[in-house]
Order: C-alpha cells, then sequence, then structure tokens
C-alpha cells in the first residue's frame, strides 16, 4: 500500500525527499512520487511532484533528465494555467533559466534549438510582465560558452542594466558569473572583487560560497594571495565534497591541486569520486573533469611517476601515464562534440588551455593528511669523457678542498663525488687521507675503521698530529657503539700524546684541539651511562676552552670553543642549573654564527628551545628555533624542519601570535610527510594547526584538518588527550559552522574516551556539550539522555553550576512534549532546590555563595519564561491568565534573589522585571506593569547609562511607559 494517502502526505514525503542527499536514489524516489501524485488526481499534486522531480535532477549528475518534466509542466501551463498557484507559476518561470543553461552542457542539442528557447523564455517573461535580467543573463551565457565574446560583452552590459526582479538570479549566482567573466577577460582583481561579498558571506545559496571558493582558486594564485587560495581551497573542498552536482566545482579543486605541487592529494580527491569519470548526465563538466583529470596526470609523468597508479574510470588498473592519455582524449573528444555543435573551435581551445597549464607555484603546503607520492630512483649520471676526466677531478678536489677547509656540511658529499671521479687512479697521500676521512663521517657507527685507514694515511703525508685526531674520531664513533671504556683509554693516551706533540712543535693548534674535543665528546657519552663522570666531562670540557680560547681568530679552532660552550651549556642542565644551560648554549650558537659556520648553530639552538619552554620563556624558545630554522636552510633533514616548525609555532602561540604559529604549523605538518612521519609528528602538527586555526575563528579550515588529524591520533604514539583535543576542538568547529549532529557525534566520542579518565570533570562538559548539540539538532530524546548523564557525573563532582544548567535544559526539553509541562516544572523545581541548598551551605567563600545565588535567580528566571511559552498560541486570554500568573511568581522570586545581590547583578535583575511587566501588560495590568518599567529606570539610577545593556534596558522600560499610558487613554 502506498504511504501518499492524501496531498499534505505527498508534500512531506516531497520535503523528505528533498532533505536526502543528491543523487540518483533521491532521483528515483521524485520519479515514484509522481506516480503517486498522478493517482491522486489532483492537478496541483501532480504540478508540484513534477517541479519536485525537476529540482533534484537539476541537483544531481542526471540533469539530462529535466527536460521531459519541464516540457510537460509548460504544456500544462499552456492548457489549463488556472491549475497552477502563485507559488507554482513563479516556479515555472524561474526554471526557465534552468533550462536554457542546462541545454548548453548537453552537445546533442542544437545551438538554433537554444536560440529559439531563448526567444521562447523572453516572450513568456514579457507576457508574465518579468524584467529581462534574467532574459540577458541567459543570452550571455550562451553567447560566452560559443566563443561569441562581442556578444557576450553585450548581453553583460544588459544584464547588468536591467532592473532585479523576481525571477533575477540570486546575488550570489550573479557574482558568481560576473566574476567568472571577468575572469576569462583577464580581471582576476576585478573577480575577486565581485565575488568578494560571497566570499564573507554575505549572500549565499544552495551552491554558494561553493562555487566562487573554487573558482577563485587559481586567481588567487596567479595574484600571489597563496594563502587565501590554500584557505579557499579547504573550505570549498568541505562543501562540494558530498554534492553529487558539484562535479565542475570538485574539477577545480583538483586542478588547484595539480598547480600546486599537490599531485598526492589530486589523487585522493580523484579516489573520492570514481563515478566522476563516467557520470553522462551534464557533459560540460564531466568535459571539465577530464581535463583537469590529463593536467593532473600530465604533472604526475612529468616529475617521473607515469608508472604509479592512480585512481580512474572502474573496471580496470590505470597508471598516470595511461590515465593521461585516456582523459586528454576524451576531453577532446567531448570539446569536438561542443564546437560542432556550436560552428566554432572555442570548447576545444580553452580545453586545450586548461590541460597545457604550467603549475602556478612549485610546493603550497595544505596542512591536510596526503599520501605521500613514492619518489622515482634518480636517473644516473652519465660517465665525464675520457678527455675531461683530469679536469674534472682537479675541479673535483679543488672544491672538496675549499668545503673542506671552511667546514661545510657539503665537503662529506664533495669528497665522495672525488672517490667517485678518482675509481682506478691514484690519489696524493694527503688528499686520500682526507678522503677516507670524509667516508668515515658518512658511515656513522661503521666508520671507526675508515677513522683508524685515515691516521695511517695522515701519518704517511707526514701529519702525525692529524693522525692523532683521526684515531681521537674512531675513538668517538666506538664509545657510540658500546665500547665507551676501551674508547677514555684510547683518548687519555692520544691527549698526552698530542700534548707533547704540540710542547716540541711537532702540530699545530688544529690538530692538538681536534683530539682534545674528541677526549671531551667521549667523557660527555660517558656522562649519558654515568653521572659520576661528571668532574672528568667538565675538566675535559675546560681544557679545550682554555686551550682554542686564545686562537678563535681561526676557523677550527672557533668551532672547538663553540662546541666546548654548548658542552657546558649541557653539563649545566644536567645539574639542573638550566638558566646557566640557555645562556651557554645561545653563547654556543653565537659563537658558531660569528665564526662563519651557522649550520653547526643549529644543533645547540633546538636544544636551546626545548630549555627555553621549560622555562616558561616563549619568546627565547621562539628566537631559538628562528635562528635554528634560518641557519640550517639546506641541511636540515625533513624531520628536523619539521620539529623545529613545530617548536616555533608552539611557542608561537604560547604568546597569542596565532597567524604566525598557524604558518609554522602548517610548515610542520608538511615536512613531517616529506619525512615519512605523516602518520606520527605529522598528525601531530595537523593536530596543533586545527587547533590555532579554529582559535582565529576559521572554522572551516580547522575542521578539514582535524578531520585529516583524527585518523592518525593513536593512544600509543600520540596520547588520549590528544585525541580527545581533537575531538573537542572539531565539535566546536561543528556548532560554528551550524554542523550540530556532527558536532554531537565528536563530544560523545571524546567523551567516551574521557569516561576512563581519574578526573571526570572533561567527561562532564564533553557529555553536556554533546547534550546541547543534540537539542540544536532537534533530537530532544537523544538530548534529554546526554543531559542526564552529563548531571549526574556534575552532581559526582560537587559541580552545582553544571548539574543546574543540565536540569534546566533538561525541562525545556520535557516542555516541548506534549504533557510534559509537569516533568519541567519538577525539574526547574529541582534545579532552584540543588542552587539554594548548595548556596546556603557556602560559608566560607563569598565570591562562590554570589555565584550560587546569582544562578538560583537565573533558574527562577527561566522557571517563569518557561511556563509563559508553554502557554497555548490562540488561547483566549482567559484560559492564558493561570499560566501568565504562575510565570510572574517566578518571574518576582528572580527579581529578589538578583535584588538581594545588589549592583554586580542589576542587569539580571532590570531583565526579570522588563519580562514581568510585558506578562503584567498581557494580563491586562498596566499600572502594575508601569511600576515594573520605573523599577528598572531606578535601578540604574546614578549607575553609567552605556555599560553593558543598560541602554537598551532603559528603553525598553521607557516604552512600555507609554505604551501603558497609551492604553490608559484609550
Amino acid at each position: 500500500m502506498s504511504e501518499v494517502m492524501d496531498f499534505d502526505s505527498l508534500r512531506q514525503a516531497m520535503a523528505d525527499n528533498h532533505a536526502q542527499p543528491e543523487g540518483p536514489a533521491r532521483n528515483a524516489r521524485a520519479e515514484q512520487l509522481l506516480v503517486e501524485a498522478e493517482r491522486l488526481n489532483i492537478p496541483l499534486a501532480v504540478i508540484e511532484a513534477l517541479g519536485h522531480q525537476l529540482q533534484v535532477y537539476n541537483y544531481s549528475s542526471e540533469k539530462d533528465k529535466m527536460f521531459v518534466p519541464f516540457a510537460r509542466l509548460l504544456r500544462m501551463w499552456d492548457e489549463r494555467p488556472e491549475d497552477f498557484d502563485e507559488y507554482e507559476t513563479h516556479s515555472l518561470h524561474w526554471v526557465f533559466k534552468w533550462m536554457s543553461t542546462g541545454m548548453l552542457g548537453q552537445p546533442h542539442i542544437p545551438l538554433a534549438s537554444m536560440e529559439k528557447w531563448l526567444g521562447e523564455m523572453e516572450h513568456r517573461y514579457r507576457l508574465a510582465g518579468h524584467s529581462e535580467r534574467a532574459v540577458r543573463c541567459a543570452e550571455f551565457s550562451i553567447a560566452a560558452h560559443i566563443g561569441d565574446l562581442e556578444r557576450a560583452e553585450r548581453a553583460y552590459a544588459a544584464w547588468l542594466a536591467a532592473d532585479r526582479d523576481a525571477m533575477a538570479d540570486c546575488h550570489a549566482c550573479e557574482l558568481h558569473e560576473q566574476g567568472w567573466w571577468q575572469v576569462l577577460r583577464g580581471a582576476d582583481e576585478q573577480a575577486l572583487e565581485l565575488w568578494r561579498p560571497v566570499l564573507e558571506g554575505q549572500y549565499t545559496c544552495a551552491h554558494e560560497p561553493h562555487t566562487v571558493l573554487a573558482s577563485s582558486l587559481v586567481p588567487l594564485m596567479r595574484l600571489g594571495r597563496l594563502d587565501e587560495a590554500r584557505a579557499h581551497h579547504l573550505r570549498g573542498f568541505r562543501l562540494v565534497r558530498s554534492m553529487e552536482s558539484m562535479r565542475g566545482a570538485y574539477a577545480d579543486h583538483v586542478e588547484f591541486c595539480a598547480l600546486t605541487g599537490n599531485e598526492a592529494r589530486g589523487l585522493e580527491l580523484l579516489a573520492e569520486r570514481p563515478a566522476y569519470f563516467t557520470d553522462s548526465g551534464e557533459p560540460r563538466s564531466k568535459l571539465d573533469y577530464l581535463a583537469v583529470t590529463a593536467l593532473l596526470m600530465d604533472r604526475l609523468v612529468e616529475r617521473g611517476f607515469g608508472d604509479q597508479v592512480v585512481p580512474g574510470p572502474a573496471n580496470r588498473s590505470w597508471t598516470a601515464r595511461e590515465l593521461a592519455a585516456h582523459a586528454r582524449a576524451q576531453a577532446l573528444e567531448l570539446a569536438a562534440r561542443f564546437d560542432a555543435r556550436n560552428g566554432t573551435a572555442y570548447v576545444s581551445e580553452r580545453t586545450r588551455e586548461r590541460m597545457e597549464q604550467r603549475p602556478l607555484v612549485d610546493r603550497l603546503p595544505l596542512g591536510v593528511r596526503a599520501t605521500r607520492t613514492a619518489r622515482p630512483a634518480p636517473a644516473a649520471a652519465p660517465p665525464p669523457a675520457v678527455g675531461a676526466q683530469e679536469r674534472d677531478l682537479a675541479d673535483l678536489l679543488a672544491e672538496a678542498w675549499r668545503l673542506s677547509d671552511s667546514l661545510h656540511p657539503d665537503a662529506v658529499d664533495a669528497w665522495a663525488a672525488v672517490a667517485r671521479a678518482a675509481e682506478g687512479r691514484e690519489l696524493d697521500p694527503r688528499d686520500q687521507a682526507e678522503l677516507i676521512d670524509h667516508e668515515a663521517m658518512s658511515r656513522g657507527p661503521e666508520g671507526a675503521v675508515l677513522f683508524e685507514r685515515a691516521a695511517e694515511l695522515y701519518a704517511a703525508a707526514d701529519d702525525p698530529g692529524e693522525a692523532l685526531a683521526a684515531r681521537a674520531r674512531a675513538a668517538y664513533v666506538r664509545a657510540l657503539t658500546g665500547h665507551t671504556d676501551e674508547a677514555l683509554e684510547t683518548v687519555t693516551e692520544l691527549r698526552a700524546q698530542v700534548l707533547a706533540l704540540f710542547g716540541e712543535d711537532g702540530t699545530g693548534e688544529r690538530q692538538t684541539a681536534s683530539v682534545l674535543v674528541g677526549r671531551a665528546r667521549v667523557l660527555m657519552h660517558l656522562l649519558r651511562e654515568d653521572l659520576e663522570a661528571a668532574p672528568a666531562a667538565e675538566e675535559a670540557v675546560r681544557e679545550l676552552v682554555a686551550f682554542a680560547g686564545p686562537h678563535t681568530a681561526g676557523l677550527r679552532l672557533a668551532s672547538r670553543h663553540a662546541e666546548a660552550q654548548g658542552m657546558l651549556g649541557e653539563l649545566a642542565g644536567r645539574a639542573g642549573d638550566m638558566e646557566s644551560a640557555a645562556r651557554l648554549l645561545e653563547r654556543a650558537a653565537e659563537e658558531f654564527v660569528s665564526a662563519g659556520l651557522p649550520w653547526f648553530a643549529v644543533e645547540h639552538e633546538v636544544r636551546l628551545t626545548q630549555i627555553a619552554r621549560q622555562l616558561g620563556d616563549a619568546e627565547a624558545a621562539g628566537r631559538a628555533a628562528r635562528g635554528a630554522l634560518e641557519h640550517g636552510q639546506g641541511i636540515l633533514e625533513p624531520f628536523g624542519r619539521a620539529q623545529l616548525h613545530l617548536r616555533l609555532a608552539e611557542a608561537l602561540s604560547a604568546s597569542e601570535e596565532l597567524t604566525e604559529a598557524a604558518e609554522h604549523a602548517l610548515e610542520a605538518a608538511h615536512w613531517a610527510d616529506e619525512a615519512g612521519e605523516g602518520p606520527t609528528l605529522g598528525a601531530w602538527a595537523r593536530h596543533q594547526l586545527g587547533g590555532l586555526l579554529l582559535r582565529q575563528g576559521r572554522f572551516a579550515e580547522a575542521a578539514e584538518i582535524l578531520e585529516s588529524a583524527l585518523p592518525d591520533l593513536t593512544s600509543e604514539a600520540h596520547g588520549d588527550g590528544a585525541i580527545v583535543q581533537t575531538q573537542w576542538w572539531l565539535g566546536d568547529c561543528h556548532t560554528e559552522l551550524g554542523e550540530h549532529r556532527a558536532a554531537a557525534e565528536q563530544w560523545l566520542r571524546a567523551a567516551e574516551i574521557a569516561r576512563e579518565w581519574p578526573e571526570q570533570r572533561d567527561h562532564a562538559m564533553l557529555a553536556h556539550l554533546a547534550a546541547e548539540a543534540l537539542g540544536r539538532a532537534d533530537l530532544p530524546s537523544e538530548a534529554d539522555l546526554a543531559y542526564g548523564r552529563a548531571a549526574g557525573l556534575w552532581r559526582e563532582l560537587g559541580n552545582t553550576h553544571g548539574l543546574v544548567r543540565a536540569l534546566r535544559a533538561r525541562a525545556w526539553l520535557a516542555a516541548r512534549q506534549e504533557e510534559g509541562l509537569d516533568a519541567a516544572r519538577e525539574l526547574m523545581g529541582q534545579a532552584a532546590r540543588e542552587c539554594a541548598s548548595a548556596a546556603s551551605q557556602e560559608r566560607e567563600d563569598d565570591d562562590a555563595r554570589g555565584r550560587l545565588v546569582a544562578e538560583l535567580g537565573h533558574t527562577h528566571r527561566q522557571f517563569g519564561d518557561l511556563i509563559a511559552r508553554s502557554a497555548g498560541d490562540g488561547e483566549d486570554e482567559e484560559a492564558l491568565r493561570p499560566a501568565f500568573e504562575e510565570a510572574l511568581t517566578h518571574l518576582e522570586e528572580a527579581i529578589a534573589v538578583f535584588e538581594s545581590l545588589g549592583a554586580s547583578a542589576v542587569d539580571f535583575r532590570t531583565g526579570a522585571e522588563l519580562a514581568a511587566g510585558r506578562l503584567e501588560a498581557d494580563l491586562r495590568r498596566p499600572d502594575a506593569a508601569s511600576a515594573r518599567a520605573r523599577a528598572v529606570l531606578s535601578a540604574y539610577e546614578g549607575l553609567d547609562a552605556d555599560a553593558g545593556p543598560s541602554r537598551a534596558r532603559r528603553a525598553e522600560a521607557e516604552r512600555m511607559l507609554e505604551l501603558m499610558a497609551a492604553h490608559q487613554d484609550r
């Protein structure tokens, strides 16, 4: 049996279907409802069902189906216009516009038919008395589509000159089209200015600001406004993600990813919508989607990822190279069909331009989680020509020595290049020693043997001091690999040897300092295992300071002296003297920078960042992190960069410098992804970034980032607190965006985790927030359960304020139910008793007692409002009187309670007085209402007239006096 029994149930069924997600299921239901409407044998029912069907087709991937119901509607109008009510008459003329623009997207509909339809639209609008504004807008769309830009310009001017009336598109849609035209004409700035009211929320509709956000991406990038482009992508994609009819806007987001170095993100977008490759209901948006797919795939092929498997049309596997060729061929075939219909080559030209775009930036971090694209193996460099080998080796040696002498980090790579070039050839012993020495540096724990080999070569090259230094480096490596005692014995012996050699002028300061620093390093490492080594370590470091201090004009000695300052800082930190540790680390970094060795400052600045945070000095922590990032340019690994950006973000956040903090959290997320640490450090960076964006009021961006972080946050890696905080923030975002059900879901999930915590305040807060969100989502039963859970928790915690607010909220929910007023009264009464009891028991803290008394006043005020609002609408005066009298009783209680608190509660008191005055007026007691108004004015005598809500309260009281006086005069 059909669920549609009458016209009312049909209308309800259509309303329910309209609220469903876009797509074939909703369309099929609309088709079924039309059959149900026809069975009712009511012309208007059929008209409304056809209109509903047409609307859901238009907002779906099956736009090509909407022409049939419209043709039937138009025929019904021509035969019996009296069957259409005012709304359906308006709707019929309104969807003329959908037909004209819809025909543009269907290449099988001839251009002549569209021109004929435009004339029909103009004729019918004139007959109905409508402005030609919508007609000229439709003409503009046709002319712009086929590339008749002169006609488009004329139609555009006529469109803007015509009066706006009931048939004009909404402001948001008009501004989108006007801005699109400016972009086409190369006027990006003018387009963005036109779009500004839509982007700022002044004008909105079902598809705006969705399409404006998407259309603005490339213009913003071209203008260098990268932060805005990123924000528009995060906001805009969130809006179009679930809307099947937004394939064209979705394509703009894929294009944005292709042009900003976010190919991995682009692949994720393609994977979310596989049907977009094949949905044929609107060929024009399919053409857009195929074109940007080709663009994205070409970028991947160009970067060496042509053989990577990518998401594409179903039923087969695709590589980037294969999908690039397929999408390009399909796009050009579709464009050719449009051009054949239009008699121009314009669509194909525009499509080729779109597919051949070049990236607008190399890299624009987005902050969202994205699977890292695997890097292809670099192509092997061709061997040098035989005649060039001598010259190349000489050049490479010169460069390697230059970098060695300047202590540059690239020296290791430079000597590796020398080794490759010198393969099979004999080097000078000194060159060979330096080569082996640097190879040892690159081997980490495996370098000890090579350092020993380098020592032999230095000795053979008649440099005994450097041989001792190489052996000291070998000893330090052995200490790092667990042979600490052996290493300490070796460096102790080497120290004696080098000092004796130095005393005999057998070696220089540089080599001697290298041995002394080796001994200091071994002892500092030993200190990490044995705290009793601290005196020996400090003695070794201070010996190094004393030796290197007089010679810091030389680069190497300056480096040793700076390193020793850092060691002293570490010793101070281990002794618990954090202030001295910070000062010494800062000195070490400054010495390295002054010596022209900024890359060595990075390690000390990183440590300084940590210590400054421990000391609560956010400014010093931020300064150190900035220094480390600056000095580590070109040498920091992605993971190190991510850590530094994150520390700087945290320091700036503590100083409330939220915008810059968010920029560094964004960079941290990007570099963590580059390091392959997206699920760990990257998730934490996204967590921080989302919180920072939330604090700036950038709710849609924050939600996108937090949703991206949540799947990677784990109790093991990040802690339950991070997960709960992310869900909490996400709930805040959903609330600000009006997504109350989603907010409740996040808060309830967080509450389930917090349920297990020893401290239950967060659990109570989350349950309460979830209850509020469920109430806003119009889920009263679920809200009542959540408030009940929160109330129990607040009671266990001894938090009367939370308990009372939960009870009051439950009362309001109960009052909305049939026969629920008695339950509401009981809950409000319970809330009042809890307040009164807690206030009477609070004898030590006057402020706490005052807050409880104020809560009692608010409870009585809400009790009165609840009773008054629960009185039935439309009832006669006598039927309302008992409810109003009861409400007045509670309001008088509130007034008395607030009055007992004196000036601190004057605004609360006057609010209750005015509410009581309105009830007195409704009860036809003008004298009592006037007395209430005079009490308000009297309460503010001698107080600041503009403070708080006093001005509005005074004005309302004066209006009440005037109205009551006029009533008495009548």
